[in-house]
């Protein structure tokens, strides 16, 4: 059984094991990594026999606009809805907001269509970024 938390806390050690089984970059930045996810406005834990199986955050100035930077589960737990409960508690704390973001590629293209989610238009996502792909 998953449990969603908004009101987890979080040890080092299990957000790395996350990162790093995902391949994210930002495991190269452990307490950078720990902080930012902290200082979330909303940070969202999915957790089985209390094992951190999945983390989502949103980033949001509380009126309008939300971004969505992060949002993984563990390999071991692909593809049995894990991510969608996380995505579905963050959506639901930001229902009615003018504009909800992410940045998505590879499979997580699918995923995020299968949530609502649709190419912005003509915009183009643009960055200054200090990791690889994550």
């Amino acid at each position: 059984m998953v449990t969603i938390s908004m009101q987890d806390t979080l040890q080092l050690d299990e957000v790395m094991t996350l990162y790093r089984a995902n391949e994210w970059s930002s495991a190269d930045k452990p307490e950078l990594l720990i902080q930012a996810l902290r200082n979330s406005d909303t940070l969202v834990t999915a957790r089985i026999a209390g094992k951190l199986v999945g983390i989502g955050n949103a980033i949001s100035d509380g009126f309008l606009v939300v971004y969505y930077p992060h949002l993984l589960v563990h390999p071991s737990f692909h593809g049995q809805g894990i991510g969608r409960q996380i995505m579905q508690a963050l959506q639901q704390k930001y229902t009615g907001f003018h504009q909800q973001m992410l940045t998505a590629d590879g499979d997580a293209i699918g995923f995020y269509k299968r949530l609502g989610f649709e190419k912005a238009g003509e915009a183009q996502a643009m960055w200054i970024y200090a990791g690889t792909e994550h």
